[in-house]
């Protein structure tokens, strides 16, 4: 390493008195920037208790579109945009440069950290990159509410050795390896409220409850709503038995007393009695479903709060209410030797789920990739095809746009379904479509996150005649960071074969825009400390930097010696 790379890597480079840093100032792309340009500001003061940090690589994320396009619509954005500006960049990893005095001895210049953005004061959010400035900045101040938040310190170190981009990009993975986490009840919620409709009860059926309503587990609350009498009857004598739980009479469906409820449970069902309930399920609700006659349509499933608020539909055909919840526990892994579908494969996060079916013990035996970019498809298969077939893995990849080929590829699964659908386009009528290919027993998951409210046609009735499950969520937990940053420095787990593009701090608004626009097949990183230096695609290194090219391994993927090679040439 030069003299000039040694001195960044230890941090001992002087700092400047002035720094920069982009200013979202409200929605649109237009609003970002001061005169279309980072704003220079003093480099910031620290306290006693603070850290002064340097910024060192920064990835961009479709969530930072979402706050670009919403402004101060957006749900973690609290404040004026227009006087007190955002700072957007949550895959972000840094360098400590300062350090309080309160704060010697625990930590030390040139200490390498990546941060969980999603940092609660109080129970309050302040994420990274929204309510607190992020990674597209030179410098930032790092106080206690990252270092002693709701959940401890939310720095998470990096070894020495480790790259810039590919520690930044464990914030993504993290995301990406938490879909695979997700785990939901399988019981009505204790201490929860739990509503019971009997609008649509068969006569003829005898309707039971033998788990999840004892002294042991139960409800607070009971809704009851038209239950037949002898199921009803025994509930309020169960209820008053155990004592202390609140048994409530509801006629009208269409206004329950009580919002936000963890389970609402349908003895039968209609296609419009669900959509009528379904909105006042609360976060992590679930909707079951005890029939065993199918639905006379599709549902408008409000796919947005399967994503976000994590609900869920389960089912049963039985007449145990039980077994809605106990019959097919809901899985989020991928099935092991199956079919996977991933719907919009060609994006950078989706070319995360593809690598990590890829490279994942016990993963699919077959794995579809679709996307509607012929360029960003056989740059997927260039990537990953060699790697799939070599693990025995049958690699397709089909654009629907395409569509004599499309249907002819898509032939061979209209009988047998996919076991997985991993939906990474957040476009409803994709969803719709998806859905009706899921194998009994099938999980489609929504990783694509899409506006709350927004629905997609959708046959409830395989919830419980035929097992299939929607689920979905696209966030991540300190532990997944934690774990993913273990991952990529024990070798297990490559970040850096998802940087598709690199540029300076000055190239971020061309960067952004490229990431609206889908230009890159995979990520975008920003080097905010180097000079000047364009938005620059990996393959076009080759003019612009031969010897940062020669260094990529194949010619295509970022590695730790290419950075270190443009490190070399760019810092100032």
């Amino acid at each position: 390493m030069t003299n000039k790379l040694a001195q960044y890597t230890a941090a001992t480079t002087p700092l400047p008195a002035t720094t920069l840093r982009w200013h979202l100032y409200g929605a649109g792309l237009e609003n970002l920037g001061d005169d279309g340009k980072p704003a220079v500001v003093p480099l910031p003061s620290f306290g006693a208790d603070e850290l002064l940090v340097r910024h060192d690589a920064c990835g961009l994320c479709f969530s930072d579109i979402k706050v670009i396009r919403l402004g101060p619509e957006h749900p973690r954005i609290y404040r004026n945009m227009r006087e007190n500006p955002v700072v957007l960049g949550h895959e972000v990893t840094m360098t400590v440069v300062g350090v309080g005095d309160k704060l010697r001895g625990e930590y030390a210049v040139g200490d390498r950290f990546i941060i969980q953005a999603d940092i609660f004061v109080d129970g309050v959010g302040t994420a990274y990159g929204y309510e607190i400035q992020g990674g597209l900045s030179q410098y930032n101040v790092i106080d206690q509410r990252i270092l002693d938040g709701d959940d401890g310190n939310y720095l998470i170190p990096v070894q020495p050795s480790t790259g810039y981009a590919e520690s930044a990009l464990t914030e993504p993975w993290a995301c990406v390896t938490a879909a695979y986490e997700l785990h939901y009840r399988t019981g009505i919620k204790p201490g929860g409220t739990a509503w019971l409709i009997g609008s649509n009860a068969d006569p003829d059926r005898n309707y039971t409850l033998n788990a999840g309503f004892d002294a042991a587990s139960h409800p607070d609350r009971l809704l009851l709503t038209a239950v037949p009498d002898y199921l009803a009857d025994g509930l309020r004598a169960r209820a008053a038995d155990i004592g202390n739980i609140e048994v409530i009479e509801v006629e009208d469906v269409s206004a329950p007393p009580l919002e936000n409820i963890d389970d609402i449970i349908l003895l039968g069902a209609t296609a419009d009695l669900i959509e009528n309930v379904m909105p006042h399920l609360g976060h992590y609700g679930i909707l079951a479903l005890v029939s065993d006659k199918p639905l006379q349509r599709k549902v408008a499933l409000d796919v947005g709060r399967v994503h976000y608020n994590r609900w869920l539909v389960v089912g049963t055909p039985a007449p145990e209410i039980s077994q809605a919840y106990t019959d097919t526990p809901v899985r989020s892994t991928l099935r092991h030797g199956g079919r996977a579908w991933f719907v919009g494969a060609g994006g950078p996060m989706g070319r995360m789920h593809v690598q990590r079916a890829i490279e994942k013990v016990g993963g699919p035996q077959v794995m579809l990739c679709t996307d509607v970019s012929t360029l960003r498809l056989q740059n997927l298969a260039d990537s990953f095809g060699e790697d799939a077939r070599s693990r025995g893995i049958e690699f397709i990849c089909l654009n629907p746009l395409e569509k004599d080929a499309y249907e002819q590829g898509m032939a061979s699964f209209h009988h047998k379904g996919f076991d997985d659908i991993i939906v990474l386009a957040p476009i409803p009528a994709v969803i719709a479509d998806a859905a009706t290919w899921l194998a009994a027993e099938g999980v489609m998951n929504i990783f694509a996150g899409v506006a709350r409210g927004t629905t997609a046609q959708i046959d409830l009735s395989d919830a419980y005649l035929k097992d299939k499950r929607v689920i979905g969520h696209s966030a991540s937990s300190i532990d997944d960071l934690r774990l993913m940053l273990h991952s990529a420095e024990a070798g297990t787990l490559s970040p850096n074969r998802s940087v598709a593009a690199i540029g300076s701090l000055s190239a971020t608004k061309d960067g952004l825009q490229a990431v609206m626009d889908q230009v890159f097949p995979g990520k975008v990183v920003i080097f905010p400390l180097i000079k000047d230096f364009p938005l620059t695609a990996l393959s076009d290194l080759k003019t612009l930097l031969p010897t940062v090219y020669a260094k990529l391994k194949n010619g295509r993927e970022w590695n730790k010696e290419a950075e270190e090679e443009f490190l070399r040439l760019m810092l100032p």
